[in-house]
């Protein structure tokens, strides 16, 4: 393999699917349980539906699919401060938070988005 000269310095953002219309769904549970802010998307891609969030450096594009099925398997994974308050804060709005123990030392699990999308929420070493 030949020598590289670039590195991939970041990920800008983590582009999901949603169902048309749903806008005001995303940002209940984007904004109103994992503390995201909605950004406006510049003009000409308002027009396609879907919508964008941001928590400090992190970014997540919600894209309208017309034949919309839920990511199941491929996920974006979230390092979370305050672990403990977010689990029990999905456990008070009644959204399932799957713990997964897989990996020693790593407290971690998932929870699905309002269309079924996997994510995947990591504690903060």
């Amino acid at each position: 393999m030949p020598a590289v000269s670039f590195q991939i310095a970041a990920l800008d953002h983590v582009q999901l699917a949603m169902p048309k219309g749903a806008e005001d769904v995303a940002e209940s549970f984007y904004c109103g349980v994992l503390g995201f802010v909605r950004e406006p998307k510049p003009e000409n891609l308002a027009k396609r539906g879907g919508c964008w969030f941001r928590n400090g450096d992190v970014q997540v594009h919600l894209g309208v699919d017309a034949d919309f099925h839920p990511a199941k398997k491929a996920h974006p994974a979230f390092v979370v401060a305050g672990f403990d308050a977010l689990v029990a804060r999905l456990e008070a709005d009644g959204i399932a938070f799957k713990p997964d123990d897989e990996l020693p030392g790593v407290q971690r699990g998932y929870v699905e988005d309002p269309f079924g999308n996997r994510i995947e929420l990591i504690a903060e070493p």
